[in-house]
């Protein structure tokens, strides 16, 4: 097997919109239109199988999605279903970290129903509202918004101790530039759903 990496071209989107679509289907992320992603197509790393003669040859992919001028997150990892378990996902994170890395971000984040997976490649879980809500503007679309299993994880790229990173962490540098009433939109609509209402009462 012969895989290589390249930053995304318009020649690559439908392919990727169909590798993301197929897990959207089964509501492990959200669905990508051939839009969005041509709108964003520098964000994105693409994985390539050079063995396949035909034009599907996009058996991975990734986008690194700006919410501040010092956070990033990690977004639509899709690893077609004959690469996964080989290390191809982690191969993808890992550049789009060194992507932020270049473009000066301070910090790169995750919502991800394998955290285990982000952990080994560096990253820390932290509370899902530490980080900035730009990264829930596309999460009040998702049918399991009310009952979000995502866990959120976050790395910090400023090379700190130990000591000085769990402090990152725990209070992430974007958090100065949000003001408490940027939050409370996505708080009520969190908090929206019938069921979520009476667990608040209990």
């Amino acid at each position: 097997m012969s895989i290589t990496f390249r930053s995304a071209q318009t020649d690559d989107v439908s392919q990727i919109v169909s590798l993301v679509n197929r897990f959207a289907a089964q509501n492990i992320m959200l669905p990508r239109t051939e839009d969005s992603v041509r709108q964003t197509l520098p964000d994105w790393i693409i994985a390539i199988d050079n063995t396949r003669a035909d034009a599907s040859n996009v058996v991975g992919c990734g986008a690194l999605v700006p919410l501040t001028n010092k956070l990033a997150e990690v977004r639509s990892l899709a690893i077609h279903e004959s690469q996964q378990g080989k290390g191809l996902g982690g191969e993808i994170v890992l550049k789009l970290v060194e992507s932020a890395k270049e473009q000066e971000y301070e910090q790169v984040c995750a919502l991800t129903l394998r955290e285990n997976f982000f952990i080994r490649l560096g990253f820390k879980i932290v509370d899902r509202w530490q980080i900035s809500p730009k990264v829930w503007q596309a999460c009040i679309y998702c049918p399991k918004f009310h009952h979000c299993d995502e866990v959120a994880v976050l790395m910090d790229l400023r090379g700190r101790s130990d000591d000085a990173n769990d402090d990152a962490l725990r209070n992430p540098g974007w958090n100065t530039l949000l003001k408490w009433e940027a939050w409370q939109p996505l708080k009520l609509a969190y908090r929206s759903d019938p069921d979520e209402k009476v667990k608040l009462k209990s």
